[in-house]
């Protein structure tokens, strides 16, 4: 009876713990990697870091001097060094530390072996990242951060600046218009490009911008945010009319800059620009962000007379994303297809499009259109990306690098609130007056009460 009451004893609550570490590691990773994974993976890390080095190929022999000195005071065989290891930092994701390359070692080599680095001391991923020269960061992943997408506190956010996706490193993927002017986003029916678009118009919406949308689904997704929109069109037809007033306003906006360009040998060094950004505050034009969903349906024709019209705006459109940038104005292409059989003028129009977003798509060939010409080893992992997972895509951009990424859930419902909040932010820009939609004003509901008040009398 005693030795039942002893493994009771101290079998149960192994039993318990063991139990409520698997529960954990399925439904809350991140709690179990907190508690469990993180204090595990840094003891592998610790007791095995230079056996593991050596078995991945990136131990250099030591120099001359360090040899002498070993076989001097300790008499035992010199092993190859590997690189220095900095301080290990946890977070609630995974761990970072830094090493400092030996002579003749470069980032990539670290980068071949990553997948042997995460086998080996028990995480989910390992990144590599260069900092310096002679130092690369490794960013070992505990869990998968993409199957429940939760931002970081500290994911940054300045003037046209939107963190919108989460990455599989765990970093915030940060939409940044002044670094990456315009961009194509593509993804099929349910893929999360959607949700995509609802993060970045509800992240500007409280920004000094002047959004301007085009959504050729009669407006079905553009329109809940008509408050904080300074332009819509909802239908080729409108779309033929807006496009060239955006084209005029981009005009003025170089004519201003061009008469600030009135250089006369006084002028200052830092008065000399070629943007808007380097204009005053008191003269700067506000930016402009023009979104436009379902991109096909400006290039679809069902007549010969509509050919005309779809080649001037398409014209419009690679003007636009020609000389937008420093004027201002930034362009944000959505659609489900994309490809040169839509005719004339989709692959330039393509090309002047710098960052690339592929949620899962129909067929491989617009993967191909979205990231075939700037990285094409993104292509496959764009057409394995599952429908269980809406929001996950690919992104890119043209100097080749890509990572996954995943939008977390964000409420038609909620962004259309912010919107609305956002509606006094709604900057003035002539040009486009007669383009604002309508929105109705927000009913405030006051509560009645249950209970009657009735005033005391004497």
């Amino acid at each position: 009876m005693s030795d039942w009451m002893t493994l009771l004893e101290v079998g149960g609550p192994l039993a318990a713990f063991g139990g409520g570490a698997a529960y954990a590691r399925t439904r809350h990773p991140g709690v179990y990697w907190s508690t469990v994974g993180l204090p595990l993976s840094t003891a592998r890390l610790l007791g095995s870091y230079g056996s593991v080095m050596e078995a991945c190929g990136l131990t250099v022999q030591p120099s001359r001097l360090r040899a002498l000195a070993v076989r001097a005071t300790t008499r035992r065989e010199v092993r190859p060094v590997p690189p220095r290891r900095g301080i290990i930092r946890p977070t609630s994701t995974g761990l970072r530390l830094r090493l400092r390359l030996a002579p003749g070692q470069e980032p990539a080599d670290v980068a071949a072996s990553a997948e042997r680095l995460r086998h080996a001391w028990g995480v989910h991923a390992v990144y590599v990242r260069d900092v310096k020269p002679g130092v690369v960061e490794l960013r070992l992943v505990g869990f998968d951060v993409l199957r429940k997408v939760r931002m970081p506190r500290r994911s940054g956010g300045g003037l046209l600046q939107v963190p919108v996706a989460l990455r599989e490193d765990a970093t915030a993927f940060v939409r940044d218009y002044r670094a990456i002017p315009h961009q194509l986003t593509l993804g099929a029916t349910l893929s999360g490009k959607s949700m995509y678009l609802r993060h970045l118009v509800a992240g500007l919406a409280p920004q000094p911008v002047a959004l301007v949308g085009i959504d050729c689904k009669r407006g079905v997704e553009l329109a809940p945010f008509a408050a904080r929109l300074s332009a819509l069109a909802t239908d080729p037809e409108q779309a033929a009319e807006l496009l060239p007033v955006l084209v005029k306003e981009m005009e003025d906006r170089y004519d201003l800059i061009k008469a600030r360009q009135g250089i006369v040998p006084s002028t200052p060094d830092e008065e000399i620009t070629s943007d808007i950004w380097g204009l005053p505050d008191s003269e700067r034009p506000v930016p402009i962000v023009l979104f436009v969903d379902e991109v096909a349906e400006l290039f679809l024709v069902a007549t010969k007379k509509d050919e005309e019209r779809r080649d001037e705006m398409v014209t419009q459109l690679i003007r636009l994303a020609q000389l937008g940038r420093a004027a201002g104005i930034y362009l944000e292409v959505c659609g489900q297809r994309f490809g040169a059989e839509l005719g004339k003028g989709a692959t330039m129009l393509r090309a002047q499009l710098t960052g690339r977003v592929c949620h899962r798509v129909n067929d491989e060939a617009s993967a191909k259109m979205a990231l075939g010409d700037i990285a094409p080893e993104a292509v496959m992992a764009a057409c394995s990306i599952a429908p269980e997972r809406p929001g996950l895509a690919v992104a890119g951009d043209t100097s080749g690098g890509w990572s996954r990424i995943r939008t977390p859930y964000l409420s038609l419902a909620d962004a259309a609130q912010v919107c609305r909040e956002s509606a006094h932010l709604v900057p003035a820009v002539p040009a486009l007056r007669r383009f604002r939609p309508y929105a109705p004003a927000q009913q405030v509901v006051t509560a009645t009460p249950v209970v009657c008040a009735h005033p005391a009398t004497d």
